[in-house]
C-alpha cells in the first residue's frame, strides 16, 4: 500500500487510536516494557533517541518516563497522529522534537538510539532492509536499534495460529465493534515479513549483537548494535 493511503488510515483513527492500545496489542505491558528495559543508559544519561512512525508517542512516553534527561525526535507521517504527541509532551517542549516524514524516504542526523514500535511492519521487505542500512548509518559508534513491532509467521500454518489467536483475544477484550472494524481496515496496509528475515536484514547492514528478546505469537521486540570502531 502507498505510504498516502496509510497516512489516510492513521490519519482517521486519531480519536480513538491510545484508548484501543491495549485491547489490540494483548501484550501491551510486556510488549513496551522489554523495548524501554532494552535501552543501555542509565536513568539520569542525557542522550538522543528517534522514535520512527511515533505516532502519538506511545513508546516514547514509555522512555522519556524512564530516562528523564534523554531527548526525543518524533517522526511519523502522519500530521494528525503528531499532533496528539505534540499534545502529550507539552509539558516539556525543550526535550521533544517533532518531523512529520515519511521515514523510508531517508534519514538525517546523529542519534544514541533509534527506536520504532508498530510501524516498519507497514514496508515491504526490501523498503525494510533499505530502512536498516539507513537507521545504521545515522546511529553513532556502539548505538542501538529496537524495533517492537509485529512479524509473519515462518510458515502459512503459523501465521494462521497468528492470526486466530489475536482475533480471538481482541474479540474476548470486549472492543467496540466501530474500533476493531478501523483496526481491521488500518491492517490492510500491513507487510509484516518473518522475524528471521528481519533479523537477517540487520546483520546484512552491518550490525551486531542481532537479537529477539521477546516473542508473543506475532508481537516481537528485537534489536541490533552499531558496533564500535
Amino acid at each position: 500500500m502507498h505510504a498516502a493511503s496509510v497516512k489516510k488510515l492513521f490519519d482517521r483513527s486519531v480519536s480513538f487510536y491510545d484508548q484501543t492500545r491495549r485491547q489490540l496489542v494483548p501484550c501491551y505491558d510486556e510488549f513496551y516494557h522489554t523495548a524501554a528495559a532494552l535501552v543501555p543508559f542509565r536513568r539520569d544519561d542525557v542522550f538522543r533517541v528517534l522514535d520512527l512512525g511515533a505516532g502519538t508517542g506511545l513508546l516514547s512516553l514509555f522512555l522519556s518516563e524512564r530516562f528523564h534527561r534523554a531527548h526525543f525526535t518524533l517522526m511519523d507521517i502522519s500530521a494528525e497522529m503528531l499532533q496528539k504527541a505534540r499534545e502529550r509532551f507539552n509539558a516539556e517542549p525543550e526535550r521533544f522534537a517533532f518531523s512529520v516524514q515519511n521515514y523510508s524516504a531517508g534519514l538525517q542526523g546523529r542519534y544514541d538510539l533509534v527506536v520504532s514500535a508498530l510501524s516498519i511492519h507497514h514496508l515491504n521487505d526490501a523498503e525494510k532492509a533499505a530502512l536498516f542500512h539507513s537507521i545504521y548509518a545515522i546511529l553513532n559508534n556502539g548505538a542501538l536499534f529496537i524495533n517492537a513491532d509485529q512479524v509473519k509467521g515462518a510458515t502459512e500454518g503459523i501465521d494462521r495460529i497468528y492470526r486466530e489467536v489475536w482475533l480471538r483475544q481482541v474479540t474476548e477484550s470486549g472492543i467496540a465493534a466501530e474500533e476493531f472494524s478501523a483496526a481491521k481496515e488500518r491492517m490492510k496496509a500491513d507487510m509484516p515479513g518473518t522475524l528471521e528475515s528481519q533479523l537477517g536484514f540487520l546483520k546484512s547492514a552491518g550490525f551486531r549483537s542481532v537479537n529477539c528478546w521477546y516473542k508473543n505469537y506475532s508481537f516481537v521486540v528485537y534489536s541490533g548494535c552499531r558496533q564500535a570502531m
